[in-house]
């Protein structure tokens, strides 16, 4: 394999993931990631469009009244070139975004952390900065915003990795074991 990637169990890792700092600076890109302009929200799956559907009695309850309109006359998905994404408001935020004074927040997220529903946000906001390719299986790599240059750079401050940035992310998408061979590589 090339020196730009390695690869755990069926999983490629794009190094950059590996070696580049990244730690979200909220105070200072507003939630940029779910704001993002773009005529659709984050890529989402079949199985996260099911368990959201039966939770957004109580998600919409957190949401602006343009987006609680949105999804009550729309819904909250879309179907584009075979990929399912959250819908977008004014090709701006994602259908869940809701404010804290001028910070971009999910509805979705706050629901879950107040223990009103079981299910979390899509895990492709979940993993942000990291998405996921399919090549024969999944290619994780660093998707780069000017948006985060903050983070970049309270990454170095901190000297956090994505990878272990992403850290509770990547365990809920492959697993603590797989998390953990990934170490033990890196380690070496």
């Amino acid at each position: 394999m090339d020196a730009d990637f390695i690869q755990i169990d069926d999983v490629v890792i794009n190094t950059e993931i590996v070696h580049s700092n990244f730690t979200c600076d909220l105070a200072k890109c507003k939630g940029a990631c779910c704001t993002m302009e773009s005529p659709f929200g984050a890529p989402i799956t079949q199985n996260e469009i099911d368990e959201i559907q039966k939770a957004l009695p109580e998600v919409i309850g957190y949401l602006p009244r343009v987006h609680a309109n949105e999804i009550n006359k729309r819904g909250f998905w879309v179907k584009r070139q075979d990929e399912l994404m959250t819908r977008s408001i004014n090709n701006r935020a994602c259908v869940f975004v809701y404010f804290e004074g001028d910070i971009a927040k999910c509805a979705i997220e706050k629901a879950f952390n107040e223990g009103k529903i079981n299910v979390t946000k899509p895990i492709s906001c979940h993993l942000f900065p990291i998405r996921i390719s399919n090549f024969a299986g999944p290619v994780l790599r660093y998707e780069k915003y000017r948006e985060c240059q903050p983070a970049v750079e309270k990454g170095r401050k901190t000297s956090i990795k994505i990878i272990d940035f992403c850290k509770d992310a990547l365990e809920r998408r492959f697993g603590k074991e797989w998390f953990k061979k990934v170490k033990e590589v890196l380690e070496k």
